[in-house]
């Protein structure tokens, strides 16, 4: 078995916008170095100042150097029957899988990630950079930062990982059924092996614990694999990959609360990664206030987030639509509702539809009788309904209330329990913040499975 010991300096810290300054490669027969390739690659950009700070590879050092189409053939006939080793070993592949793929040639080796051996044979160590775990190992690195130094220093980790290897953990990784080597570099096997095949919420988090990703899934475990999976090369998720160190879960009786717990636990943490879900914000809602004059209005407007609202909408029309039905059956005032605006009197009153609040006929006592009306009127054609599903166990099933248009909350019940009224469901139910898209979410569900919806 050959191993191709690899190490490589770039531009910046994602292959898709960066390129190749220096490459390594050490072939490794599993005891010692039998054959080295280097090169200085000349990028075709810039380097940047602060990567020469760190490498010392210039741009008058590379000027002159093979750009790497050059060399693509022979760096392909080095690696492409080997298994791939390297310090972090998915950095350094996508590099030179783009820029093989790039030059004609399809790079598919398997990988050795020598960050995750290490942590595996040779666990207890505080750090597992390459400078510092070859400091604590006694392994001298000459030329720090520079891709044959680096190589070198990979290359005698790789032959004591080989040598202390009990547990044969190397061949584990290396079976074509093992996806070890598509994990991030700081997220151990164990916290994938612990994940539930079942709906839930899973949370990605950082070295200090902190929340960086949040997603829903109908199976937790299968989501979270396919993260790692791809050759996706963007900085973005580049340095996702490199952040995450462990992950959590919830786990929901159903996907529809998978979906829902996901949306509120984006808003209630706002992880950096999460993009979608933040840019959905509720956007109109029915108001009611009390004028100078002392007359309740009603109105339609864009949504206030420290004002409650009546009732809230997708769109302006809806908002419309449904205060035209109250003015309708409740003879309110068209100016009052802020539906005519231009106009001295409403054409309601013009019509005797109106009693004549917009033009000072009508009291404000009178007309607030019938604003409240309406308002409990809307309240009786919004729907009051729970939505029934599969719990986490047979000892339970869950349920979601809807009350009058709006999401109440979400738990478990047992299975034995008759869903009688909403305020026996209220004192078992978790509340959550209601809004347009997690009720959409609701009514898409019921849609599709009408038999789990039980008006109450």
């Amino acid at each position: 078995m050959l191993y191709a010991v690899v190490d490589i300096e770039t531009t910046g810290g994602f292959a898709s916008g960066n390129g190749i300054t220096e490459i390594s490669i050490l072939v490794h027969d599993g005891q010692e170095v039998v054959d080295v390739f280097e090169t200085l690659i000349n990028p075709e950009q810039d380097i940047p100042p602060y990567i020469e700070s760190l490498t010392g590879i210039s741009n008058d050092m590379v000027m002159a150097a093979p750009v790497f189409k050059d060399v693509a053939a022979q760096i392909y006939e080095l690696l492409h029957d080997k298994i791939f080793v390297a310090h972090n070993v998915n950095f350094d592949f996508s590099f030179i899988r783009h820029q093989l793929m790039q030059s004609g040639y399809e790079l598919n080796s398997r990988k050795l990630c020598t960050v995750r051996l290490s942590r595996k044979i040779l666990p207890g160590h505080k750090s597992y950079s390459l400078g510092k775990l070859c400091a604590a190992l006694n392994i001298s690195v000459s030329n720090r930062h520079r891709a044959g130094g680096d190589a070198a220093a990979t290359a005698i980790l790789l032959t004591r990982l080989i040598t202390e290897d009990a547990e044969n953990i190397i061949a584990q990784t290396l079976h074509k059924f093992s996806k070890e080597q598509a994990l991030p570099p700081n997220l151990s096997r164990s916290q994938i092996d612990r994940l539930p095949s079942v709906p839930g919420v899973y949370y990605f988090k950082d070295q200090k614990g902190k929340v960086i990703y949040i997603g829903k899934a109908k199976n937790i475990k299968k989501r979270v694999c396919t993260h790692f999976t791809g050759n996706n090369i963007s900085k973005q998720r580049q340095d996702f990959l490199q952040h995450i160190y462990t992950v959590d879960f919830e786990v929901c009786g159903t996907e529809l609360m998978a979906f829902i717990l996901e949306a509120t636990e984006i808003k209630r943490l706002w992880p950096e990664n999460n993009r979608a879900l933040k840019r959905h914000e509720q956007k109109y809602g029915l108001y009611v206030f009390e004028d100078q004059k002392g007359y309740m209005r009603l109105m339609v407007d864009k949504y206030k987030k420290q004002s409650p609202a009546l009732y809230s909408f997708n769109t302006q029309l809806e908002g419309y639509d449904l205060l035209r039905l109250l003015i309708k059956e409740h003879l309110l005032c068209e100016k009052l509702c802020f539906i005519q605006k231009n106009r001295i009197a409403c054409t309601h009153h013009e019509e005797g539809k109106c009693s004549g609040a917009c033009v000072g006929k009508e009291s404000a006592a009178a007309y607030n009788v019938r604003v409240k009306y309406a308002i409990e009127y809307l309240k009786t054609i919004l729907p009051t309904f729970v939505v029934m599903g599969e719990g986490r166990n047979e000892d339970e099933k869950s349920c979601l209330l809807v009350e009058q248009g709006k999401f109440y909350g979400m738990g478990y019940i047992s299975p034995n329990t008759d869903v009688e009224g909403a305020e026996m469901l209220k004192s078992v139910l978790q509340p959550y913040p209601s809004d347009d898209y997690i009720l959409n979410l609701i009514i898409s569900h019921i849609q599709q499975f009408p038999q789990r919806k039980v008006v109450i």
